[in-house]
């Protein structure tokens, strides 16, 4: 039996005339949490809403469990979403709200009650039944939300950026508190972001997506070590981005200085895009790197310093765990394994903005 529970097959979807995802394919798989990751505009919560039944695509089709269910409206779906606006209703306490699906469904009080201290004590809300949303701070707010999607024992919960709304240590907070919670229901999450650190924390598989367009898929580990392209280099983690020469396997010239690599498959002389996180970067002495520069700026970061060196016309971003005085030159080198290789883009689809 297969242990995927929803497919995406040939998916796309137009507003007024612009394209907003192009013919996507994706397969979730049960008790999965996978995160939608991308910049505003790229699709993701389109693609959300097209799963939870709120948008119809223009094309292709939703395949739940091996059902097509493109047609069916929102609550004939086994679907709850949580939006960033978490829309419980003013006029009803913790309670009311928690089982207002289930009220709909003619479900028993006492099933009803159960359900709904089952809920409380899954979001450490024990207590809060009685209080109004009003009196409730935006993480508790967010945390009946997602109660109130869960005793409806949907077997796939959508979240279209719920912690958006939230400070950071909150946020942070509620990031642990959702991945305990899947845990503990197992049930499927499909989580949509634009944050790269919720993503990277919370995923077990991350969909990075831009122009509606997949442009990677895979574990936060796989992402962040491999990106497939200058975007999703430049979007998942700081990233030094330069254009490179590679003049054999596992040789490429950056700067006019040939770099030992482990990738193989270019061509000779093949001009490629090269991607070096900056926590991978060492500072040592003058002339004992591959490459001199000037240090432009140093900022301590509380774990670390960022530094910038500037060597020709290209300014190296580092971090480190030493400082480096701003106007000395130093050198900078890098183990091999932690140069990544990339072919340029054949469309601007696949194509980092590096300026921004």
């Amino acid at each position: 039996m297969s242990d995927v529970i929803l497919r995406l097959d040939g998916i796309s979807k137009s507003f007024d005339g612009k394209q907003v995802i192009n013919r996507l394919d994706l397969e979730i798989k049960k008790n999965e949490f996978v995160t939608l990751l991308g910049p505003s505009g790229c699709g993701k919560s389109t693609t959300l809403r097209i799963i939870g039944g709120f948008e119809k695509p223009d094309e292709g089709c939703v395949i739940f469990e091996g059902k097509d269910i493109t047609a069916l409206p929102p609550d004939k779906r086994h679907i709850n979403t949580v939006f960033q606006k978490y829309s419980l209703f003013p006029h009803m306490n913790v309670e009311d709200n928690i089982a207002f699906g289930l009220k709909l469904k003619k479900k028993s009080r006492s099933y009803i009650k159960d359900k709904i201290e089952y809920a409380l004590g899954l979001v450490n809300m024990d207590g809060y039944g009685k209080r109004m949303p009003m009196s409730l701070s935006g993480g508790q707010q967010q945390r009946v939300a997602i109660a109130r999607a869960i005793v409806n024992e949907p077997q796939i919960l959508l979240l279209d950026e719920p912690l958006g709304a939230l400070d950071l240590k909150l946020r942070q907070k509620m990031q642990l508190e959702l991945i305990k919670i899947k845990k503990e229901v197992g049930i499927t999450f499909v989580y949509v972001t634009h944050d790269q650190e919720e993503a990277l924390t919370m995923s077990d598989r991350i969909i990075v997506m831009n122009k509606g367009i997949i442009q990677q898929m895979g574990s936060s580990k796989s992402i962040y070590d491999e990106p497939q392209n200058a975007f999703v280099a430049d979007f998942i983690g700081e990233s030094n981005i330069i254009d490179g020469i590679m003049k054999r396997d596992c040789l490429v010239n950056i700067q006019g200085v040939d770099f030992e690599c482990v990738d193989v498959g270019f061509g000779k002389l093949e001009p490629v895009d090269v991607v070096i996180r900056p926590e991978d970067l060492t500072i040592v002495k003058r002339g004992e790197g591959y490459l001199d520069g000037t240090v432009i700026s140093e900022v301590f970061k509380g774990a670390f310093y960022e530094i910038v060196v500037k060597v020709s016309d290209y300014e190296w971003l580092i971090q480190s765990v030493n400082p480096a005085a701003v106007g000395s030159i130093v050198g900078l080198t890098i183990i091999p394994d932690n140069i990544q290789i990339m072919h340029k883009p054949i469309s601007e689809d696949a194509e980092v903005i590096k300026d921004e």
